[in-house]
């Protein structure tokens, strides 16, 4: 992950896709379109991405809460704090959310994969880490202007069995 992130900006987006995919930051990278350009994935680049790779998905986006996961896939995370105040342009939302990977074939045992992970060797982590643990960690060093809350805005459902054909 850090290579990636020195060599070309690998943040969130590609190392989830790369994680849920099952294919290496390396592979993800040429289907990345415009993102070391702007060096982020907005949901329109990452509908765009999956068809160029050839996963099967399908998504649903809104206010979804915090429960709403797809059982495999991917969440964007929205941070909350003053951009999300009624009256707020949407705009202003936009730098202030996250990508993750989801696996919640059991729904007792959900995993989250997260790139401020990667340090356990995996990314991956249960998701009550993830909420009690990692969450807090970010908000604190990475959106220190965000109140604590979250919400899920996209839940991406990749159509299983998947294998990267590259």
């Amino acid at each position: 992950m850090f290579a990636a992130n020195e060599a070309w900006g690998a943040n969130c987006g590609p190392a989830a896709i790369a994680a849920v995919l099952g294919m290496t930051l390396d592979q993800v990278r040429p289907f990345m379109g415009d993102f070391e350009k702007k060096h982020y994935t907005n949901p329109t680049l990452m509908w765009d991405t999956l068809r160029r790779i050839g996963a099967l998905f399908s998504y649903r986006g809104g206010e979804l809460g915090r429960n709403n996961w797809p059982i495999y896939g991917f969440t964007r995370i929205q941070w909350e704090g003053p951009w999300t105040r009624p009256g707020v342009p949407k705009v202003a939302r936009y730098r202030h959310t996250h990508w993750i990977g989801v696996n919640a074939i059991d729904s007792n045992n959900i995993g989250i994969f997260d790139c401020n992970a990667t340090g356990n060797g995996t990314g991956w982590t249960p998701l009550t880490d993830w909420e009690n643990i990692l969450v807090p960690w970010i908000i604190e060093e990475l959106v220190p202007r965000a109140n604590g809350e979250w919400h899920i805005t996209h839940a991406v459902e990749i159509k299983l069995p998947w294998r990267f054909k590259g």
